[in-house]
């Protein structure tokens, strides 16, 4: 590894390997002995690359999308990989000040996000995360860029948590309109964009390039409601990130917040304007 470690939005650093995600990957490699498998065998019957089920059992990556499942599948582990799953740690391709905060998603009520410098890392695709990635100097290794676009998918799966959470993202039209990674990566990412507008727990709306009220001028942040309704706020910037904890602070973000929201376009429109700038490309 290099002293370079990305956050959920491409820059940080402070590298470090976490005892939960070797825990797990002892356990799955265990599971594939006991089926009698190589992990040869194992990454061909999976789907993934040999590198990325090493890395697993190294405790060097954070499972993908959907290998728990597969793993529960083929090595027949009657639940246990996806309940030790539970406890891992989605710290090792994050950036160290934004760990807290990751974690405290696991659990969140609510969660409110805007953003004004590229598409929220939960909103995100493999192809636009990559673009993001190898653009912010300086370059990862090839495992190292793996690994951290494993990790940012994976927090995906929180728009899809078995209790719903309350998510709501307020994005820049610029930052849509900006192209990163090129037509076929912006396409795609806008596809994903219309099909996440449609989950019923999540509501995005988009900030139009033409907004001559707007509250976001003191940059991007982030909100978060733990299951105790305590409140909690997050703002990040190139090499550092700060959590909110107190409640003045946190008024004025829920202000701007509010503020943001009325100064968006609905819901409605903005899912409009998605599929006309798909359909623009």
């Amino acid at each position: 590894m290099t002293d370079e470690e990305q956050g959920p939005d491409g820059c940080g650093k402070e590298p470090e390997r976490s005892d939960s995600l070797r825990t797990f990957g002892a356990v799955v490699k265990a599971f594939r002995e006991r089926a009698g498998l190589t992990q040869e065998a194992w990454a061909e019957l999976s789907g993934y690359s040999l590198s990325t089920c090493a890395g697993v059992e190294q405790g060097r990556r954070f499972p993908p999308p959907g290998f728990i499942e597969r793993a529960e599948d083929v090595f027949d582990a009657f639940g246990a990989l996806r309940k030790a799953s539970k406890f891992l740690s989605r710290g090792h391709g994050l950036a160290a000040w934004f760990r807290q905060w990751a974690k405290m998603e696991l659990t969140a009520r609510s969660l409110y996000t805007y953003e004004c410098r590229v598409v929220p890392g939960l909103l995100q695709t493999e192809a636009y995360a990559r673009a993001l990635i190898v653009e912010m100097p300086p370059l990862p290794t090839e495992d190292e860029i793996e690994q951290l676009i494993a990790d940012r998918m994976a927090r995906r799966e929180l728009l899809r948590r078995e209790r719903p959470v309350t998510l709501s993202f307020i994005v820049e039209q610029a930052v849509l309109e900006r192209r990163t990674g090129g037509d076929d990566v912006a396409g795609e990412l806008l596809d994903h964009l219309i099909g996440c507008a449609k989950l019923p727990n999540l509501e995005l709306q988009i900030v139009p390039l033409v907004q001559p009220a707007h509250a976001g001028g003191a940059g991007p942040f982030a909100l978060l409601e733990n299951p105790d309704h305590r409140w909690f706020g997050y703002v990040e910037g190139q090499e550092t990130g700060q959590l909110i904890a107190d409640e003045a602070a946190l008024s004025r973000l829920h202000m701007r917040y509010a503020k943001l929201r009325s100064q968006a376009l609905t819901p409605a429109d903005s899912l409009g304007l998605l599929k006309r700038m798909r359909g623009a490309l």
